[in-house]
């Protein structure tokens, strides 16, 4: 990482040297050319100093991204103090075009290769052995939600429960070993080499006990991680704060109303007016090839429920035959589904024009009108039909806090080939933790969902 930093400092500032001062150089001051040669030392040094080089910054989530732009900034704001304490000759054209570049090439070699890295723990490899600690039904869930994110680069090898809850004949628990009781975390650790110790909530490892724990484990490399108990709840909304001498977490409330809110809708509008004008041809030419291919209207509306349970008429481009909304009782038995969401990967309905449609999404392009009016947002949960919110249970009325989106979580994350407990949870988990920087990372990751067309059916 540290060489592809250096690599893309130094492509940065001989980019900068040639279009400000030219290929022969000509009249260089030195001040310009030093800064230029020095440019990689330079940058990892700030990089450095944002503490963009420690692990648990790297390669998941978008801190390690915003540790790369409080770097660029802060070294600007130190290249322009020190050239006008010293007056020193660096020409600002330089400095506008390398540092800026080398962020931007910097971003660009981590995201790649975080990319490779996800791919490779994917296939089993560059992976972290993880040991779960606490009760039954807690460590089954930790479990298979690491299973299903497993480019997080941890494999769990066993758990550890407490003496009550398993039987020392029995010695495998959801798929895997009991390695001990809770007395025996340290130990197991020792034994089997791992590399990190994830406790769940539990009586029994109350904050004494916890801290032993901790000091067990210094003495081994085994990293500890402690989840909380409000689950779905990160970034910026939790905060460890020293009260009273303890270190508590404090949750912040989510962000639902307030500046951000009139930032994100005035975002929303603008956006969906501009894609919709430069998306018109395309709008055109679906229009026509869904009128000339196929009997009955070209949009196809349908009641939604939006945001504070308020219904509104949803766009699409007609994908399915006419009257395909009153043939659900006839497929219902055949759905391929979650049990809630009705969805057939081979439906009969579906119109050959349609199928391209749904397979890139481009059925879902009105909707920018449906932005546009305020009925939607660009980001948000899946619009659900009245009949899908009838079997709605408490956790899920959440997401009604906010607008449904044109895409979101769902679309990025498989859609169609989520189940319910996988649907509820990262809708709940968007409007628990929105931002605008969330919008923009769900934004350019559903530019891939949709090449890759995974769960479009």
């Amino acid at each position: 990482m540290v060489v592809g930093d250096v690599l893309c400092a130094a492509l940065a500032g001989l980019a900068g040297y040639v279009v400000r001062f030219g290929p022969e150089g000509g009249a260089t001051p030195y001040a310009s050319l030093w800064a230029a040669l020095l440019l990689p030392l330079i940058w990892v040094g700030s990089m450095l100093v944002a503490r963009s080089y420690e692990q648990r910054f790297l390669w998941v989530g978008a801190e390690e991204f915003r540790r790369v732009f409080f770097a660029a900034m802060m070294l600007l704001a130190t290249l322009g103090t020190v050239s006008w304490a010293f007056r020193l000759e660096v020409a600002r054209g330089f400095v506008v075009i390398a540092v800026p570049l080398a962020a931007s090439l910097t971003l660009v070699h981590r995201y790649t290769q975080r990319q490779m890295l996800h791919r490779a723990r994917r296939r089993g490899e560059h992976l972290q052995t993880t040991l779960l600690v606490g009760h039954r039904n807690a460590v089954a869930a930790l479990d298979e939600q690491l299973d299903r994110e497993a480019f997080h680069g941890y494999r769990v090898v066993g758990c550890c429960l407490p003496a009550d809850q398993f039987r020392p004949e029995a010695d495998a628990f959801n798929g895997l070993p009991v390695l001990g009781g809770l007395d025996e975390v340290a130990d197991v650790v020792a034994r089997y080499e791992v590399d990190t110790v994830a406790v769940l909530p539990c009586p029994e490892l109350d904050g004494p006990a916890l801290r032993r724990l901790g000091w067990d484990l210094e003495k081994t490399r085994a990293e500890l991680l402690l989840a909380p108990a409000v689950t779905e709840i990160v970034g910026p909304r939790v905060r460890i704060r020293p009260v009273c001498g303890l270190p508590l977490m404090h949750m912040e409330r989510p962000e639902l109303t307030g500046i951000r809110r009139l930032g994100k809708a005035l975002f929303d509008k603008v956006a969906a007016s501009l894609g919709a004008l430069f998306l018109l041809p395309v709008l055109l030419g679906l229009a026509l090839a869904v009128k000339t291919t196929s009997r009955g209207p070209v949009f196809f509306r349908q009641e939604r429920v939006g945001k504070d349970g308020q219904t509104f008429s949803m766009l699409k481009f007609r994908s399915m035959v006419v009257g395909a909304d009153r043939m659900v009782d006839e497929l219902a038995a055949a759905s391929d589904g979650n049990g809630v969401l009705f969805k057939k990967k081979n439906d009969p309905r579906i119109t050959s024009v349609g199928r391209v449609m749904r397979r890139y999404s481009l059925d879902e392009l009105p909707q920018l009108f449906n932005v546009i009016r305020g009925h939607m947002s660009l980001v948000g949960p899946r619009p659900p039909l009245p009949s899908e919110v009838e079997r709605y249970g408490f956790d899920m009325h959440r997401r009604f806090l906010v607008k449904p989106g044109l895409t979101g979580l769902w679309q990025i994350s498989g859609r169609s080939d989520l189940s319910w407990d996988d649907s509820v949870r990262i809708d709940v988990r968007y409007v628990e933790n929105w931002s605008l920087t969330f919008d923009f990372m769900i934004l350019w990751k559903t530019v891939g969902a949709v090449v890759r067309g995974s769960g479009a059916y």
